[in-house]
C-alpha cells in the first residue's frame, strides 16, 4: 500500500531502451492491484501478453497463501507465487500448496517478542503460521479470521501440543498504536535485527518479521537461479519498503507513483501509480519495444 497522492506524470524511465526481460516480478498491493483490491482489464491484457511473448510473471508478496484468490487466475505457466515476503513459494494451480517454505524458528521469534516488549512496550502480535494465523487479543483485527487463536505471543509460539500447532511459522506481526510507521521500523531493527529480517508494508506501524536473510529478494533470486536467470534479466515493480531488496536486486525495477520514498531511492525507474496501471504501462513499452527491434 503506498503512502503518496497518485502520480499522474509520464513514468521515468532507466537510461537507454528496457532490454526485454526473461521474468517480471511484480509487487500487489499499492503496485499490480488497484486500491480497490482488482486487477484492471488493462493489466490482465499485459500480464497475458507478457507470457506469451515468453516472459514469466511471478507475483511476490507479503499476502500469505489464502489470500492469492484476487491473482490465482492470472498466472500463466508455472503458477508460482512468493508470498508472505518471501517465507513461502505456492503453487496456485495446485490450490495454494506449499512448494518451498522459509520459516521464522521459534526461537528466533520468542527473541524478538522479548526485545520489542523492552524496546517498545505496548506492541503487539501476530503469528503467521502455514496453517492460519493467530493473536494476541491487543492484536487490531484488521481481517478477522474465525479460526485464530487468541492468546499472548508466548504462549503460541511455545505451543507443541495443539493440532496445527508445530506449523512453520512464516512471519511474526508487531503491531504499535502510537509510534509512527518509519520510526517503529527503525526502531525495531535496532532492538531485535540480530535475531530476523524486519520490514513492512502496510501505511499503519504494522511490520512484518521473517527468518534471518528472507525476503522477496532472497527467495526471488533462488527461484531464478533454478531457471537459469540473472539479475539483469529480470524486471520488478513495488511501493513499500518490503520492496526496496527485490527492486535494488533486479537489473531493472520501477517504483510505483504512489511508492514510499525508500522505494523510489531503491529503484532504476519509476511509473505512475497503481490506480493507473503503471505495471501495465511498463509492460506494453517493453513489448513495444520487443516487436520494434524485431521489425528493424
Amino acid at each position: 500500500m503506498g503512502e503518496d497522492g497518485a502520480v499522474t506524470s509520464a513514468p521515468q524511465c532507466p537510461d537507454g531502451p528496457t532490454p526485454t526481460p526473461r521474468l517480471i516480478a511484480t509487487d500487489l498491493d499499492g503496485t499490480l492491484l488497484r486500491d480497490d483490491q482488482s486487477v484492471s482489464p488493462r493489466t490482465v491484457a499485459a500480464l497475458a501478453a507478457a507470457e506469451e511473448a515468453g516472459i514469466e510473471v511471478f507475483f511476490v508478496t507479503g499476502r500469505p497463501a489464502r489470500w492469492m484468490d484476487v491473482v490465482a487466475d492470472h498466472v500463466h505457466g508455472h503458477g508460482l507465487a512468493i508470498c508472505a515476503n518471501g517465507a513461502a513459494v505456492v503453487d496456485l494451480h495446485a490450490g495454494r500448496e506449499f512448494v518451498q517454505v522459509r520459516a521464522l524458528p521459534r526461537a528466533a521469534a520468542l527473541s524478538v517478542v522479548e526485545a520489542l516488549r523492552a524496546a517498545a512496550p505496548g506492541t503487539s502480535f501476530a503469528v503467521e503460521l502455514t496453517t492460519g494465523i493467530n493473536y494476541e487479543p491487543a492484536y487490531p483485527p484488521f481481517f478477522k479470521d474465525p479460526g485464530a487463536r487468541l492468546a499472548a505471543a508466548e504462549q503460541l509460539l511455545h505451543e507443541n501440543t495443539d493440532e496445527g500447532a508445530a506449523a512453520p511459522v512464516l512471519k511474526l506481526l508487531a503491531h504499535h498504536a502510537e509510534i509512527a510507521p518509519d520510526e517503529f521500523l527503525a526502531l525495531a531493527r535496532s532492538a531485535a535485527g540480530a535475531y530476523a529480517s524486519i520490514t513492512r508494508s502496510s501505511p499503519t506501524a504494522l511490520l512484518e518479521i521473517s527468518g534471518h536473510g528472507v525476503s522477496k529478494a532472497s527467495t526471488l533470486a533462488l527461484c531464478c537461479a533454478e531457471r537459469g536467470i540473472s539479475p539483469d534479466q529480470v524486471v520488478a515493480f513495488g511501493d513499500m519498503p518490503n520492496d526496496v531488496e527485490m527492486l535494488s536486486w533486479a537489473g531493472t525495477s520501477y517504483a510505483m507513483g504512489n511508492a514510499h520514498p525508500d522505494v523510489i531511492a531503491a529503484a532504476s525507474g519509476r511509473t505512475v501509480a497503481n490506480n493507473e496501471d503503471g505495471v501495465a504501462l511498463v509492460i506494453e513499452r517493453i513489448l513495444a519495444e520487443r516487436l520494434a527491434r524485431h521489425e528493424a
